[in-house]
Protein backbone atom coordinates (compact mmCIF):
# COMPACT_ATOMS: atom_id res chain seq x y z
CA UNK A 1 0.00 0.00 0.00
CA UNK A 2 1.15 3.50 -0.49
CA UNK A 3 1.94 5.48 2.33
CA UNK A 4 -0.76 7.15 3.55
CA UNK A 5 -0.45 11.13 3.65
CA UNK A 6 -2.73 14.04 4.71
CA UNK A 7 -3.16 17.04 1.50
CA UNK A 8 -0.31 18.87 3.41
CA UNK A 9 2.04 16.28 3.21
CA UNK A 10 2.19 14.86 6.98
CA UNK A 11 2.51 11.21 7.58
CA UNK A 12 0.47 9.53 9.69
CA UNK A 13 2.25 5.78 10.21
CA UNK A 14 -0.02 4.31 12.38
CA UNK A 15 -3.09 5.19 10.50
CA UNK A 16 -1.30 3.82 7.47
CA UNK A 17 -0.26 0.82 9.29
CA UNK A 18 -4.08 -0.16 10.67
CA UNK A 19 -5.91 0.59 7.27
CA UNK A 20 -2.98 -1.84 5.41
CA UNK A 21 -4.13 -4.05 7.73
CA UNK A 22 -8.03 -4.09 6.77
CA UNK A 23 -9.32 -1.66 9.69
CA UNK A 24 -12.62 -0.55 8.31
CA UNK A 25 -12.94 2.72 11.16
CA UNK A 26 -10.02 3.91 13.90
CA UNK A 27 -10.34 4.70 16.94
CA UNK A 28 -8.32 7.60 19.02
CA UNK A 29 -7.26 7.91 22.67
CA UNK A 30 -7.65 10.92 24.35
CA UNK A 31 -7.80 12.36 27.91
CA UNK A 32 -8.29 15.80 29.70
CA UNK A 33 -5.88 14.77 32.31
CA UNK A 34 -2.10 16.00 31.86
CA UNK A 35 -0.33 13.38 34.32
CA UNK A 36 -2.78 10.96 32.29
CA UNK A 37 -2.05 11.65 28.78
CA UNK A 38 1.70 11.60 29.79
CA UNK A 39 2.00 8.08 31.48
CA UNK A 40 -0.74 6.81 28.92
CA UNK A 41 0.56 8.02 25.47
CA UNK A 42 3.43 9.58 26.42
CA UNK A 43 2.44 13.76 24.99
CA UNK A 44 0.54 16.22 26.35
CA UNK A 45 -2.87 16.64 25.77
CA UNK A 46 -2.29 19.67 23.40
CA UNK A 47 0.62 17.23 21.88
CA UNK A 48 -2.01 14.90 21.39
CA UNK A 49 -5.23 16.63 20.11
CA UNK A 50 -1.95 17.98 17.01
CA UNK A 51 -1.38 14.47 16.13
CA UNK A 52 -4.95 13.17 16.52
CA UNK A 53 -6.25 16.24 14.07
CA UNK A 54 -3.43 14.19 11.18
CA UNK A 55 -5.00 11.71 11.55
CA UNK A 56 -8.77 12.61 11.80
CA UNK A 57 -7.64 14.66 8.71
CA UNK A 58 -6.32 11.64 6.52
CA UNK A 59 -9.34 9.22 7.90
CA UNK A 60 -11.61 11.97 6.02
CA UNK A 61 -9.83 12.03 3.39
CA UNK A 62 -10.10 8.30 3.03
CA UNK A 63 -13.39 7.88 4.19
CA UNK A 64 -12.25 5.74 7.15
CA UNK A 65 -14.59 6.76 10.30
CA UNK A 66 -13.22 8.00 13.06
CA UNK A 67 -14.27 7.16 16.86
CA UNK A 68 -12.89 9.42 19.64
CA UNK A 69 -12.20 7.90 23.22
CA UNK A 70 -11.72 10.30 26.64
CA UNK A 71 -10.23 8.69 29.71
CA UNK A 72 -10.79 10.24 33.25
CA UNK A 73 -13.91 12.49 32.38
CA UNK A 74 -14.40 12.52 36.42
CA UNK A 75 -11.05 12.10 38.04
CA UNK A 76 -7.41 10.95 37.20
CA UNK A 77 -5.61 7.99 39.16
CA UNK A 78 -2.52 10.56 39.29
CA UNK A 79 -4.12 13.59 39.46
CA UNK A 80 -7.51 13.55 41.30
CA UNK A 81 -10.66 15.30 40.47
CA UNK A 82 -10.90 16.54 36.58
CA UNK A 83 -12.15 20.20 35.90
CA UNK A 84 -15.60 19.86 33.71
CA UNK A 85 -14.06 22.32 30.98
CA UNK A 86 -11.04 20.31 30.62
CA UNK A 87 -13.35 17.66 29.57
CA UNK A 88 -15.44 19.52 27.33
CA UNK A 89 -12.65 21.11 25.74
CA UNK A 90 -11.37 17.56 24.36
CA UNK A 91 -14.66 16.33 23.52
CA UNK A 92 -15.30 19.12 21.46
CA UNK A 93 -12.12 19.17 19.75
CA UNK A 94 -12.84 15.65 18.85
CA UNK A 95 -15.96 16.14 17.63
CA UNK A 96 -14.57 18.59 15.66
CA UNK A 97 -12.08 16.82 14.15
CA UNK A 98 -15.24 14.70 13.07
CA UNK A 99 -15.37 11.76 15.44
CA UNK A 100 -18.46 10.08 14.45
CA UNK A 101 -18.66 8.84 18.02
CA UNK A 102 -16.70 9.93 20.90
CA UNK A 103 -16.73 7.20 24.43
CA UNK A 104 -16.79 8.98 27.82
CA UNK A 105 -14.49 6.54 30.44
CA UNK A 106 -16.10 7.17 33.91
CA UNK A 107 -18.33 9.50 32.77
CA UNK A 108 -21.83 9.84 34.53
CA UNK A 109 -21.26 12.95 36.76
CA UNK A 110 -19.73 14.88 33.34
CA UNK A 111 -22.92 13.42 30.81
CA UNK A 112 -24.60 16.68 31.50
CA UNK A 113 -21.78 18.86 30.72
CA UNK A 114 -20.71 17.07 27.65
CA UNK A 115 -24.09 16.38 26.03
CA UNK A 116 -24.29 20.66 26.16
CA UNK A 117 -21.81 20.75 23.44
CA UNK A 118 -21.91 17.28 21.47
CA UNK A 119 -25.41 15.80 20.62
CA UNK A 120 -26.23 12.56 22.76
CA UNK A 121 -26.85 10.03 19.85
CA UNK A 122 -22.68 11.25 18.71
CA UNK A 123 -21.91 9.76 22.59
CA UNK A 124 -21.25 6.48 24.53
CA UNK A 125 -20.22 5.25 27.66
CA UNK A 126 -17.53 3.33 28.48
CA UNK A 127 -17.23 1.88 32.36
CA UNK A 128 -14.12 -0.43 34.10
CA UNK A 129 -16.53 -2.46 36.56
CA UNK A 130 -14.81 -0.59 39.37
CA UNK A 131 -16.44 -1.30 43.23
CA UNK A 132 -19.59 -3.19 41.08
CA UNK A 133 -20.90 -0.13 39.91
CA UNK A 134 -20.49 -0.68 35.84
CA UNK A 135 -24.37 -1.21 35.81
CA UNK A 136 -25.63 1.27 37.77
CA UNK A 137 -23.86 3.42 35.82
CA UNK A 138 -24.85 2.20 32.70
CA UNK A 139 -27.95 2.54 34.02
CA UNK A 140 -28.30 5.68 34.34
CA UNK A 141 -26.19 6.69 31.17
CA UNK A 142 -28.99 5.15 29.89
CA UNK A 143 -31.27 7.17 31.11
CA UNK A 144 -29.93 10.08 30.09
CA UNK A 145 -30.62 9.66 26.46
CA UNK A 146 -26.99 7.48 25.71
CA UNK A 147 -27.68 4.47 23.62
CA UNK A 148 -24.60 3.07 22.95
CA UNK A 149 -22.33 0.85 25.61
CA UNK A 150 -18.95 -0.21 25.60
CA UNK A 151 -17.88 -3.73 27.24
CA UNK A 152 -15.90 -6.47 26.99
CA UNK A 153 -16.70 -10.41 26.66
CA UNK A 154 -15.88 -11.75 30.01
CA UNK A 155 -14.86 -8.25 31.43
CA UNK A 156 -11.45 -8.33 29.98
CA UNK A 157 -9.30 -5.59 29.78
CA UNK A 158 -8.38 -2.79 31.60
CA UNK A 159 -6.07 0.01 32.32
CA UNK A 160 -2.51 -0.40 33.40
CA UNK A 161 -1.99 3.30 34.16
CA UNK A 162 -4.59 3.49 37.17
CA UNK A 163 -3.97 1.77 40.21
CA UNK A 164 -6.42 -0.60 40.91
CA UNK A 165 -8.75 -0.49 38.01
CA UNK A 166 -11.00 -3.61 37.35
CA UNK A 167 -11.43 -4.89 34.17
CA UNK A 168 -13.97 -3.42 31.68
CA UNK A 169 -17.90 -4.35 32.28
CA UNK A 170 -18.98 -7.45 31.15
CA UNK A 171 -21.14 -8.14 28.13
CA UNK A 172 -23.06 -10.78 29.50
CA UNK A 173 -23.80 -8.85 32.33
CA UNK A 174 -24.42 -5.95 30.00
CA UNK A 175 -26.77 -7.84 27.72
CA UNK A 176 -28.73 -9.72 31.20
CA UNK A 177 -29.31 -6.11 32.60
CA UNK A 178 -31.01 -4.69 29.07
CA UNK A 179 -33.01 -7.79 29.17
CA UNK A 180 -34.29 -7.53 32.28
CA UNK A 181 -35.13 -3.98 31.60
CA UNK A 182 -37.55 -5.25 28.47
CA UNK A 183 -34.36 -3.74 25.53
CA UNK A 184 -34.17 -5.61 22.57
CA UNK A 185 -30.79 -6.47 22.15
CA UNK A 186 -31.20 -9.34 19.60
CA UNK A 187 -27.85 -11.42 21.52
CA UNK A 188 -28.32 -14.90 22.18
CA UNK A 189 -27.58 -14.54 26.29
CA UNK A 190 -26.82 -18.26 26.38
CA UNK A 191 -24.21 -17.93 23.33
CA UNK A 192 -22.65 -14.76 24.85
CA UNK A 193 -22.39 -16.55 27.92
CA UNK A 194 -20.25 -19.79 26.66
CA UNK A 195 -18.70 -17.23 24.71
CA UNK A 196 -17.16 -15.44 28.17
CA UNK A 197 -16.65 -18.74 29.86
CA UNK A 198 -14.18 -20.30 27.06
CA UNK A 199 -12.17 -16.36 27.05
CA UNK A 200 -12.62 -16.80 30.77
CA UNK A 201 -10.92 -20.35 30.87
CA UNK A 202 -8.22 -19.40 28.51
CA UNK A 203 -7.25 -15.92 29.71
CA UNK A 204 -4.11 -15.38 31.84
CA UNK A 205 -5.86 -12.33 33.61
CA UNK A 206 -8.59 -13.02 36.12
CA UNK A 207 -12.03 -12.22 35.19
CA UNK A 208 -14.99 -11.82 36.98
CA UNK A 209 -18.17 -11.77 34.82
CA UNK A 210 -21.11 -12.38 37.35
CA UNK A 211 -23.09 -14.45 34.53
CA UNK A 212 -21.96 -18.54 34.50
CA UNK A 213 -23.10 -21.06 32.16
CA UNK A 214 -25.22 -23.57 34.94
CA UNK A 215 -22.44 -26.48 34.63
CA UNK A 216 -19.77 -23.94 35.27
CA UNK A 217 -21.16 -22.67 38.62
CA UNK A 218 -18.60 -23.70 41.56
CA UNK A 219 -16.23 -24.53 39.18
Amino acid sequence: MDAISTLDGARVPGFEAVVSAGAKDVAIFASPSESFSLSNINCTIEESLLRYRAVATAAKEHSVPIRGYVSCVVGCPVEGAVPPSKVTYVVKELYDMGCFEISLGYVVPMLEAVMAIVPAEKLDVHFHDTYGQALANILVSLQMGINIVDSSIAGLGGCPDAKGASGNVATEDVVYMLNGLGTQTNVDLGKLIAAGDSSASTSAVPTVPRLRLPSTVGS
